[in-house]
C-alpha cells in the first residue's frame, strides 16, 4: 500500500509556499537610496540602544525618573502616533458605514498605516516600561482594576490590532494566493469595520481620559476635563491629514502601481479630505475655544506660556483650517498638502504640550530626552517605514486586486 502523501500548501502560480515566502523576502529596488542610507545607521544604532535598555535598565539611556515617568516614547511614540492614526477609523467609516466609494482606493493603505502604527506603538510601550514583563498587568486589571482608564485603553489598543488585521486580510490573501481564504476574510470585513469603530473612538478619547487625574500636573492652559473630547475630535483631523501626507508620497514612490483610474481620482480625494478637515478642526476650535473661556484662564494668556498656547491654536489649527477652506474652493492640491503639514504639526506641539512640555512645567528641573530616546523613536518610525514599504511593493494595496478577487464581488 502507498502511504498518503501530505499535501503541500501552494500559492497561486503552482509554487511550494514556503519557497514562494523566500522569494518574497528577497530585497527588491535599489540600496543607495537617500531614505535607505540615513535610516539605516540609525535602526542599528537604535537597536543597540534598545540591547542596552533592556539590558541595564531604563535609566541607562532615557532622562526619565520617578517623578517624570512618561516621556517621549509615550507622548510622542503613542499618544501623538495613535492620534495620526486615526485616519484608518474615519476613512472606513466613510466607505464602509456611510457608502462612500470615491474613497474606496486609498482604504487598504490607510489600514495598513493604522494596523502598522498600532503594533509598532504597542512595541514603544515595552519601552517605556520599566519592567517590561508587567505589561500584562492593564490587560488583566492587576493592581489596576477593571474600573481603570488603563485596562480600557489597554484592551482596546489590542482588540483594535485585531480588528485591524482583519480589515486588511483580503490583502494577505489575495497575496497569497488563497481564494477560498479571502472570500472568508471579505465576509467578516464590515463586522471587524463597526468593531473597530467603536474601539476606536473609545480609546482616542481613552487616552485623553488617562491625564485627567494630572490635574496639578498639567498647565492650566492644556488642561481641562474635557481632554478625552478634544482628543478623540483631533484624532479625525489628525488621522486625515496623516492620508494626505503619506498618500500625496505614496503616489510619487508607488507611482508604478496605482492605476491611471486611481491617480487621476486623486485630485478629488484631496479635495474631500480637506473638506472633512476643515469641518472637524472647526469643531475643535470652537470646542477649545469654549474651554478656554470656562476655564477663565485669561491671565495666563500673557505669560510665555501662553503665548506658545496662542502659536498653537492660531498658528496650527486656525491657519491650517483656513487653508483647507481655501484649497477646497478652489481646487488647489499644494495648499491642501501645506495645510495637512502643518495641521500634523499642530497635533505634535499639542500631544507633546499635554504628556511633556505642559506636564510639570513650574518644576524645577524640567524633562527633556536624550538623544538616546530620540535615536530610539527614530528607529521605531523608520522600521515600520521599512515594513510598510515591504508590504506595498508585495501586496496588493495600492495596485488593482487580481482577477479572480475581482471576480468573486
Amino acid at each position: 500500500m502507498n502511504n498518503p502523501t501530505i499535501p503541500i500548501a501552494k500559492d497561486n502560480d503552482g509554487k511550494p509556499i514556503w519557497k514562494f515566502l523566500l522569494a518574497e523576502l528577497k530585497p527588491r529596488g535599489k540600496w543607495f537610496t537617500p531614505f535607505n542610507i540615513i535610516s539605516i545607521p540609525i535602526i542599528l544604532l537604535g537597536i543597540v540602544l534598545i540591547v542596552i535598555r533592556f539590558w541595564k535598565g531604563i535609566g541607562s539611556i532615557t532622562n526619565l525618573s520617578q517623578e517624570i515617568p512618561w516621556g517621549l516614547w509615550i507622548g510622542f511614540d503613542v499618544v501623538t502616533g495613535v492620534a495620526f492614526a486615526g485616519g484608518a477609523y474615519v476613512l472606513t467609516f466613510m466607505v464602509y458605514i456611510l457608502n462612500m466609494k470615491k474613497y474606496h482606493s486609498i482604504v487598504r493603505v490607510t489600514v495598513l498605516n493604522g494596523f502598522l502604527a498600532y503594533v509598532f506603538y504597542a512595541g514603544a510601550l515595552l519601552l517605556d516600561l520599566g519592567r517590561p514583563w508587567n505589561v500584562i498587568n492593564p490587560i488583566i486589571g492587576n493592581s489596576f482594576g477593571t474600573s481603570s482608564v488603563l485596562f480600557l485603553v489597554a484592551w482596546h489598543f489590542m482588540l483594535y490590532m485585531i480588528a485591524e488585521l482583519i480589515e486588511f486580510s483580503p490583502a494577505i490573501a489575495e497575496w497569497l494566493g488563497a481564494k477560498r481564504a479571502r472570500k472568508i476574510l471579505s465576509g467578516m470585513t464590515i463586522a471587524a469595520v463597526i468593531f473597530g469603530i467603536t474601539l476606536s473612538t473609545l480609546h482616542q478619547s481613552g487616552l485623553g481620559a488617562l491625564y485627567l487625574m494630572a490635574k496639578d500636573k498639567i498647565h492650566p492652559l492644556w488642561y481641562s476635563e474635557f481632554i478625552p473630547i478634544l482628543f478623540l475630535v483631533s484624532s479625525v483631523f489628525a488621522g486625515l491629514s496623516m492620508v494626505i501626507f503619506e498618500g500625496s508620497i505614496s503616489h510619487k514612490v508607488f507611482f508604478n502601481q496605482i492605476s491611471e483610474k486611481n491617480h487621476k481620482a486623486q485630485k478629488g480625494i484631496l479635495q474631500g479630505l480637506s473638506k472633512i478637515c476643515a469641518g472637524a478642526m472647526f469643531a475643535y476650535f470652537f470646542l477649545q475655544l469654549l474651554v478656554f473661556i470656562h476655564n477663565k484662564n485669561w491671565d495666563l494668556l500673557f505669560t510665555p506660556m501662553g503665548y506658545w498656547f496662542l502659536t498653537e491654536m492660531i498658528g496650527f489649527v486656525l491657519i491650517p483650517m483656513m487653508l483647507f477652506i481655501y484649497s477646497y474652493r478652489t481646487s488647489n492640491t499644494m495648499l491642501v498638502r501645506i495645510a495637512a503639514i502643518l495641521t500634523m504639526l499642530g497635533i505634535i506641539i499639542n500631544r507633546l504640550n499635554v504628556t511633556v512640555i505642559g506636564f510639570r512645567w513650574d518644576a524645577a528641573i524640567h524633562y527633556v530626552p536624550s538623544w538616546m530616546e530620540i535615536v530610539v523613536t527614530l528607529t521605531v518610525i523608520f522600521t515600520e517605514i521599512w515594513i510598510f514599504r515591504w508590504i506595498i511593493n508585495r501586496m496588493p494595496v495600492l495596485r488593482e486586486s487580481p482577477e479572480w478577487a475581482n471576480d468573486e464581488k
